[in-house]
């Protein structure tokens, strides 16, 4: 058989197949089709938005609101809470923190004014130290200084996250129907001895 034929058949096939291509990108294109493409993608997207807003309704109390309170006046949310023997134990991490910024910047300053006066001659102020003691000393106490700094951060995220926690825990169970106990356990491990332990068991009443 001529293989003429065959090309022929092919050459006839190509414009059919390439007119229903051009069909299908018009139907697609067509104005019904972008419509309900747009609902579809809105009614997607409206979904998403709902399974994005998190539901505090049942809860006691708000997670929100309560980050919000400690991001504004930390111990505010704690006191929302129900938890305000929190708020003491807050501040004293507060006070103590910025106790030892202000401290290890004091230290800071005055080793690094003594390295500026041993520079220009001046060794009155730590005769004992040469340049090198002075160096690690300002770089010792500078660490010093930015670490509480970053301590004092994350304090305030710790406020942060212990108030959202305690909130969205305000609807679990904690009354006096629940029994958390600790029981002796004995058992056999081998047929020539025994173990004993302790079995924590949590009792509902």
């Amino acid at each position: 058989m001529d293989a003429s034929f065959f090309d022929t058949g092919s050459k006839l096939k190509t414009p059919w197949i390439f007119l229903g291509l051009l069909l299908l990108v018009i139907s697609l294109s067509s104005p019904a089709f972008s419509q309900d493409q747009t609902e579809a993608d809105t009614a997607v997207s409206r979904q998403s938005e709902k399974k994005e807003k998190p539901d505090y309704s049942s809860l006691p109390k708000n997670p929100k609101k309560a980050t919000i309170l400690s991001a504004i006046l930390p111990g505010a949310g704690q006191v929302y809470n129900g938890k305000a023997w929190k708020v003491p134990l807050l501040y004293a991490g507060f006070m103590t923190d910025i106790y030892f910024i202000g401290y290890n910047n004091k230290r800071y300053q005055t080793f690094r004014e003594a390295l500026f006066a041993y520079d220009d001659g001046d060794q009155s102020q730590f005769p004992s130290l040469n340049r090198e003691a002075l160096v690690r000393n300002v770089d010792y106490w500078r660490q010093n200084r930015d670490l509480t700094i970053l301590l004092l951060l994350g304090i305030y995220a710790l406020n942060l996250i212990d108030a959202n926690v305690d909130a969205h825990l305000s609807g679990f169970d904690i009354s006096d129907d629940l029994a958390l106990k600790f029981e002796p356990n004995v058992g056999t491990f081998a047929s020539s001895s025994t173990t004993m332990g302790l079995t924590l068991k949590l009792q509902f009443k």
